[in-house]
């Protein structure tokens, strides 16, 4: 089963103290202010604004497994000029799993959240 927006929210709300930050275009959600997952924003041409893609996820990764995620399952993860360097990976919504993402959320709780919350997520 692929992920919807509803099942993306339940997903990220059940990490402890994530705040959803989302707007009415966008998704995003945060511990104690730092962003784990956001909405990709696309740039359509050159000099224009970016666009939300709301089927697209940026979720906050380490460096290593971005590039491990991506060279494993190109059909689920990739990468574009804006986010080349940046230690996020870029998640197409309609090709993963679930507990797929629910691991991918955790794991950016981790990298973000304080140390004195770091207990509270086994």
């Amino acid at each position: 089963m692929t992920v919807d927006v509803e099942a993306l929210r339940r997903l990220a709300m059940a990490v402890p103290h994530v705040d959803d930050r989302s707007g009415e275009d966008r998704l995003a959600f945060e511990v104690a202010g730092k962003g784990i997952a956001w909405t990709y924003l696309v740039r359509a041409a050159p000099k224009k604004p970016r666009l939300p893609q709301i089927g697209v996820l940026a979720v906050r990764c380490e460096m290593a497994r971005k590039e491990l995620l991506i060279e494993a399952a190109p059909d689920r993860f990739f990468d574009d000029d804006h986010y080349r360097g940046f230690p996020a990976v870029l998640v197409r919504l309609s090709e993963i799993e679930a507990d797929e993402l629910a691991g991918l959320l955790r794991d950016a709780w981790r990298l973000q959240a304080p140390k004195k919350l770091q207990s509270e997520l086994p």
